[in-house]
């Protein structure tokens, strides 16, 4: 009876462990989407920036 205890004991922890790894690995996901967002929020900008000046020059280029 007491080796029926001690495995379910370590079943049970077992299980609770597997769902601090989780939180904690989606703790992780969360934040590395929240830094991949603000990355592209920011490049964002300057390849706009980039491609209406090639746009420009490429619309002054055909003028010619």
């Amino acid at each position: 009876m007491q080796r029926l205890k001690t495995v379910l004991e370590s079943v049970f922890v077992l299980r609770s462990n597997e769902g601090v790894t989780a939180i904690e690995y989606g703790l992780i996901t969360a934040l590395i989407s929240v830094a991949i967002v603000v990355a592209l929020s920011l490049l964002g900008t300057d390849l706009n920036a980039t491609f209406n000046m090639i746009a420009g020059q490429l619309a002054n280029a055909a003028l010619l």
